[in-house]
């Protein structure tokens, strides 16, 4: 897996490198200190599977340099890593391109469980950044959080909607997000939220998971 870390205090890139091989030993890791090092790099290299930025660097303002960094990398899942804990922000992150959003004061489980989510076509925003924000999105999102952990699987199920049974048997026939929005008339971010409400009803932590336990269920045919 080859990595795109950014930020511009030392300490914390540091950190989030050991973080990171925890995640995945093998992990190729290449670090930027600033938006000036990312724009370097993404000029040359684009094979990345996961970007991991700051907001807040020198180099550009961070609306436009996550708007370059998404256009230059459209396939390439990108997670904010932010002191700022702001909803609009949030908002305006994921609608720019992001697909997750964490707070720096994260515990290394919940940036792992996050990126985790994110590689498997889903979204990241902590539940407390979600209240009251009224774009359909994130109200998605605030329903998803409320799915209860103690229900049985039988229960949960239940849950999904026809939608997201959609969702489900394109991801079993092989199709990539972008894939399913084109084929339901949906945008790639709705997708990806579909997508995390399956994974949390279904309690798997990725998309093969989600297509076994569902086949399991009875909610897809068997091949």
């Amino acid at each position: 897996m080859k990595i795109l870390i950014a930020d511009d205090h030392e300490l914390f890139l540091k950190g989030l490198e050991l973080i990171l091989k925890d995640f995945d030993v093998s992990a190729n890791i290449i670090k930027a200190k600033n938006y000036t090092d990312i724009f370097k790099i993404i000029a040359v290299e684009q094979d990345f599977d996961l970007i991991l930025t700051d907001l807040a660097m020198p180099g550009a303002q961070w609306l436009e340099a996550l708007q370059k960094i998404h256009q230059k990398l459209s396939d390439t899942p990108i997670i904010i890593l932010s002191a700022v804990f702001d909803k609009e922000i949030v908002q305006k992150s994921i609608e720019l391109g992001a697909v997750g959003y964490i707070p720096k004061t994260s515990s290394n489980a919940v940036i792992i469980s996050a990126i985790n989510l994110v590689l498997s076509g889903g979204v990241y925003i902590p539940a407390e950044l979600l209240q009251d924000t009224l774009q359909n999105d994130f109200n998605m999102l605030k329903e998803i959080e409320k799915i209860p952990e103690n229900k049985d699987l039988s229960e949960k199920i239940k849950i999904l909607t026809p939608r997201q049974i959609d969702v489900l048997r394109l991801i079993a026939e092989g199709k990539s997000n972008k894939q399913i929005a084109f084929d339901l008339g949906l945008s790639e971010g709705t997708v990806k939220l579909h997508i995390t409400a399956i994974l949390k009803l279904l309690n798997v932590y990725n998309r093969t998971g989600a297509v076994a336990a569902a086949t399991h269920l009875g909610l897809l045919k068997k091949r």
